[in-house]
């Protein structure tokens, strides 16, 4: 979507421009903070260094864009653990439910799936973007595209902020540029170099929501198939670490949303290298052990003259059928209703507690979310402001929060990016 002529020009004479509140960043943290900063006395101009605004949010949710989660306040703040009381003040600001009337009241309807993920009704992100880019232009907010920040420094009232084109000054800073997740759609990294340049400290990024890199090399030759529902659980530890839904093999290991819920879960641990965590896989967490066992025992005597593996496929997917055959140590041309009990046993175990053992990740590129970013302790929660730098706000992803699957980071950029723009306004206006 085109953006009208800018309605402040620049001093042609020496390429600066003033601005009440500069925004870096045109993600949706970005573009909320804009929104929400906006007033009739107030310019808010935003910087995106992508051609357009939005680039990562088009691809969000396979597309479809999970905007939120169906749930409450206080399951959002128990879902980000540690986190989640630094969110609790911005989840108030905006909602899950608000949200979802954002969007509603501006022509666009959400819908619930069973998991509680909130789609688009037509799931189509570029609807949503649309939305929050008409807004912008309504409220007269300058977005200006192709102008990447490469510097930011406090000045007299304010803050200079520099781009190959010009210097903008401006009275409040707002940095939402984003992790270091999914690099093609332009997630730099510059923003921990401008909190690092006004005196904050930047935790180190770690992959999080992203693909398991498995010591087992059978995944590869399971590469696209997926099941909707299992549970993975850390092997034999002392300490309850468990991520359920759906899991696709790859060429390397595991992916799917329980797969990236259980990294970064394990994220610290996995960002370290050398370790190899065992994992056990409820292909069947629907069912109990017994349950399935006598299930088992049914299906092998229905199918007595086919080979296990054919038996087995009316439980899983046809190749992991297979690979569970092998895996028990079943011969292929076995019949079913000549299985021993100890093998019978074994696919049980299988099916029940598949083993997998991880070593690592896929690369933090490939990451839907970053773990780890700007101190959320210098941060104070009740504005997203800086407790260093008079005038600084941060939102979204570039602070050091993270949540699981299902629409839950997308409501934190929202939430803190609507925070972060009121209370610069707020500020602004001495209120």
């Amino acid at each position: 979507m085109e953006i009208a002529a800018d309605p402040w020009p620049a001093d042609e004479s020496n390429h600066n421009m003033k601005t009440d509140i500069c925004v870096i960043g045109a993600g949706p943290a970005g573009l909320m903070a804009a929104i929400g900063a906006v007033s009739e006395r107030i310019s808010v101009t935003v910087l995106e260094a992508n051609r357009a605004a939005g680039r990562k949010l088009l691809v969000t949710g396979g597309g479809r864009c999970n905007l939120t989660h169906d749930a409450t306040i206080d399951e959002f703040v128990r879902a980000f653990g540690d986190a989640g009381r630094f969110l609790r003040h911005s989840l108030h600001e905006m909602s899950p439910e608000a949200i979802r009337t954002f969007f509603h009241d501006r022509g666009l309807p959400t819908t619930v799936e069973s998991d509680g993920c909130v789609f688009p009704a037509k799931g189509r992100a570029p609807d949503v973007l649309r939305i929050l880019q008409n807004e912008v232009e309504r409220s007269g907010v300058r977005l200006l595209c192709e102008s990447p920040v490469t510097d930011v420094a406090l000045q007299d009232d304010g803050f200079a902020v520099t781009t190959p084109a010009q210097v903008v000054a401006a009275k409040r800073l707002i940095v939402a540029t984003g992790g270091l997740s999914w690099l093609g759609t332009g997630s730099t990294g510059d923003g921990y170099r401008f909190a690092s340049a006004l005196g904050h400290a930047v935790i180190a990024p770690k992959a999080a929501l992203v693909p398991l890199v498995t010591s087992e090399k059978w995944p590869g030759d399971l590469a696209g198939v997926s099941l909707s529902d299992v549970r993975i659980r850390l092997a034999g530890a002392s300490r309850r670490t468990v991520s359920s839904g759906a899991i696709v093999f790859t060429q390397d290991g595991l992916g799917g949303p329980a797969a990236q819920d259980m990294s970064r879960l394990l994220a610290d641990e996995l960002a370290d290298g050398g370790h190899i965590i065992a994992l056990q896989i409820d292909l069947m967490p629907s069912v109990q052990e017994a349950e399935l066992d006598q299930q088992l025992q049914q299906q092998m005597a229905a199918s007595a003259k086919k080979a296990v593996s054919n038996a087995l496929a009316d439980l899983v997917p046809r190749r992991l059928a297979s690979t569970l055959r092998k895996l028990a140590g079943c011969d292929g041309d076995t019949p079913a209703g000549q299985i021993r009990k100890e093998t019978r046993r074994a696919l049980l175990k299988l099916l029940k507690a598949l083993p997998l053992h991880v070593t690592g990740t896929r690369p933090l590129a490939e990451a839907t979310v970053t773990r780890g970013g700007v101190d959320r302790r210098q941060i104070d929660p009740k504005t997203m402001g800086s407790k260093l730098c008079a005038g600084l706000f941060f939102a979204g992803e570039l602070i050091d929060v993270d949540g699981p699957c299902g629409g839950y980071n997308l409501q934190m950029c929202f939430s803190t990016g609507t925070l972060a723009g009121r209370a610069a306004a707020r500020q602004l206006a001495g209120l």
